[in-house]
């Protein structure tokens, strides 16, 4: 059973709560829940008739749920946050707070595969519900494909270099393992930038196996629908992948293209931005390496 004490200090915790601009008797989502930091400080602020629901999808986060009766955590994939609240009877919502990607806890299990530090089984589920794992991605997935992961989720200028070198490798025998990957494409990872490439390597494939922009899209697209008029959207992302989606959305009210203007020329989008992009000080990366990449930014439907 895991404990809270595994999983590390929420990121930009006071910064990203207060961005949610709480009411004391509102309803807020905390999508990403983890070792339920976040939820902790929107509870401490909630009303005896307030609500929070939390979603994680990673089981061993279950081992955290705080004894609060104002408090509802759900064990699934936050791109299902509006079924789910229909579900317990909640059409709209006051707040929502996402902290995207990998928590520091997935990371530190060796065997959840997520982190360039240990040697693990290919899996990088964050969801152990999930058929799609590392392994199958490596050792399934055609040429074309790979380099379709490799150049979109980790940006890497080589991907039909290490796409056709993981083909050639896995025609002998599978690759199972974290290491036995290393080791195929050892010649790609010079010394200097050797952690560098490895991260955009398994952040390509992280980002493939979980969806992670599908869902991305999925959970900004429902949060504009549910959040009621006034309420605040409050999202951390890791990588400029996340961000910039986030960052369009909040502009334009969409991922792609431009929205239409009126006769006017003037466009209507559905949010208003809050503050300027916020990013953790020095003394709070010293802290938590995790954070050295956050980004929050903030923004209030219309």
């Amino acid at each position: 059973m895991t404990t809270t004490m595994e999983y590390h200090n929420p990121v930009l915790l006071h910064p990203t709560v207060d961005g949610l601009n709480i009411k004391p008797d509102g309803i807020y989502v905390d999508v990403t829940f983890g070792g339920g930091g976040h939820s902790k400080e929107i509870l401490k602020r909630l009303g005896p008739n307030g609500k929070l629901f939390a979603f994680d999808q990673d089981e061993d986060a279950l081992a955290n749920a705080l004894p609060d009766e104002r408090f509802t955590l759900i064990n699934d994939n936050f791109r299902f946050i509006k079924r789910f609240l229909r579900f317990h009877g909640i059409k709209s919502v006051d707040g929502i707070l996402a902290d995207l990607g990998v928590s520091s806890h997935q990371f530190d299990v060796p065997e959840r595969g997520f982190s360039t530090r240990f040697d693990a089984d290919l899996d990088m589920r964050m969801s152990q519900k999930n058929d799609l794992n590392a392994y199958r991605v490596v050792n399934e997935y055609d040429e074309a494909n790979l380099r379709r992961v490799f150049l979109d989720y980790g940006e890497l200028k080589n991907a039909p270099v290490l796409s056709r070198t993981i083909i050639e490798a896995r025609e002998n025998h599978p690759i199972k393992t974290t290491d036995e990957l290393k080791d195929v494409l050892a010649k790609f990872l010079p010394e200097r930038v050797r952690n560098k490439i490895l991260a955009q390597i398994y952040q390509a494939i992280r980002i493939e196996v979980n969806q992670e922009m599908d869902v991305l899209k999925e959970f900004i697209e429902q949060s504009l629908e549910i959040l009621n008029p006034g309420g605040r959207f409050s999202v951390i992302s890791y990588h400029s992948l996340e961000d910039r989606l986030v960052k369009r959305f909040i502009k334009n009210g969409m991922f792609e293209g431009e929205p239409e203007r009126d006769f006017y020329g003037n466009f209507s989008v559905p949010f208003k931005t809050i503050g300027k992009l916020i990013v953790p000080d020095d003394a709070e990366i010293k802290m938590n390496n995790r954070a050295r990449s956050a980004k929050l930014r903030i923004a209030e439907k219309i």
